[in-house]
């Protein structure tokens, strides 16, 4: 399944505009083609989500589900992403309201819904209820066979948690169809998986076939295209993160991406574990990628650096300041574009 581009879906997003849990649904609205016809979040209702976000997308931002009803969606979102995957007391009552408006709903959050029989009882003909975070049928553990495809494998990896893996790996494939390349985007978590329409969302996965399903995966697309670009997830460097590794594992990568905010020093909420300096971070995933030689030199061949917190002058000092430090390409995908980091791809 992906979202749907012929229906007009609204994203359930209260607290997630302009908080720190609303990665889902801003990807939505950065990249997805479907009609976005509303964003419900209470606390910036009427506001502008342009100002609030930079996203060139003019939709109204409403208080509730019913206030949304009257632009006439057809599919509600969940848009938030908050640790651990739960639900909020507060969307159950949102999401009974859209179901009972005849609206599908799109479920990216590790709690299933489509098996609670209080909201089947309220599905119509034609609704359903879409839980995106499923594990993939028929897998197995990873064997390293990736390495024996010919297409460049290009995955970004991170110095923490949503700092724009995703968008960078969206970026980078969008710029690779420019120069007429074959290039396949390869989902890895619910967003992208709900944009793409297939992939594995990772941490649905038990961890020890988590590599094999990122392998899975790869050998399905790797043979018929040129580049793969995987999306990224988690952080060797975060205490809570077990997706990086598999991600290494399966798709036995060509080429790293390292994602990076912007004078970050710290890995978000845990401020006791320091992010050590870049060069070093660049060092630790070469040598986890290659295993010391076991499977032979994947290079880190640019910085995808998340500026979105500075104005452009900042952040044009902050990509020259980078560039200094670890002595390769740098630049802000979103805010620019992915093409210096896609000729570093392609230099090595």
């Amino acid at each position: 399944m992906r979202l749907p581009l012929n229906q007009r879906v609204a994203i359930l997003l209260h607290e997630g505009t302009i908080g720190t849990h609303g990665k889902t649904g801003l990807a939505i609205l950065r990249y997805s083609e479907s009609p976005i016809v509303a964003v419900i979040d209470r606390d910036c209702a009427g506001k502008s989500l342009p100002e609030l976000t930079g996203i060139k997308r003019d939709v109204p931002i409403v208080a509730s589900v019913a206030a949304a009803l009257e632009y006439k969606p057809e599919v509600l979102v969940i848009g938030i992403a908050p640790g651990g995957g739960a639900v909020p007391d507060d969307y159950w009552l949102e999401i009974k309201d859209a179901l009972e408006a005849g609206m599908s709903l799109v479920n990216g959050l590790h709690t299933p819904m489509a098996s609670i029989p209080e909201l089947n009882a309220l599905l119509k003909p034609g609704q359903l209820i879409w839980d995106v975070r499923k594990e993939p049928s028929n897998i197995s553990v990873a064997s390293g066979m990736a390495r024996t495809l010919p297409c460049r494998r290009v995955l970004t990896v991170g110095t923490d948690m949503a700092i724009g893996k995703m968008s960078t790996s969206l970026e980078l494939h969008w710029a690779s169809k420019l120069r007429g390349w074959r290039s396949k985007f390869l989902a890895t978590g619910q967003t992208g998986v709900m944009l793409e329409g297939d992939g594995v969302a990772l941490d649905a996965v038990r961890v020890d076939f988590a590599a094999g399903a990122v392998e899975q995966i790869v050998m399905r697309y790797g043979k018929n295209y040129d580049i793969l670009h995987i999306e990224g997830q988690g952080s060797l460097l975060h205490p809570g993160s077990t997706a990086t590794l598999p991600l290494i594992r399966g798709s036995q990568p060509t080429q790293l991406v390292l994602g990076h905010r912007a004078g970050q020093v710290h890995v978000r909420n845990h401020p006791h574990v320091i992010i050590p300096p870049l060069p070093e971070v660049i060092r630790l995933y070469e040598t986890v990628a290659s295993a010391g030689g076991a499977f032979g030199s994947v290079p880190v061949v640019g910085i995808a650096l998340n500026t979105a917190h500075l104005d452009e002058a900042a952040a044009q000092e902050s990509i020259a300041q980078t560039i200094a430090e670890t002595g390769l390409p740098c630049t802000d995908v979103v805010r620019f574009d992915a093409n210096i980091l896609l000729d570093a791809v392609m230099k090595n």
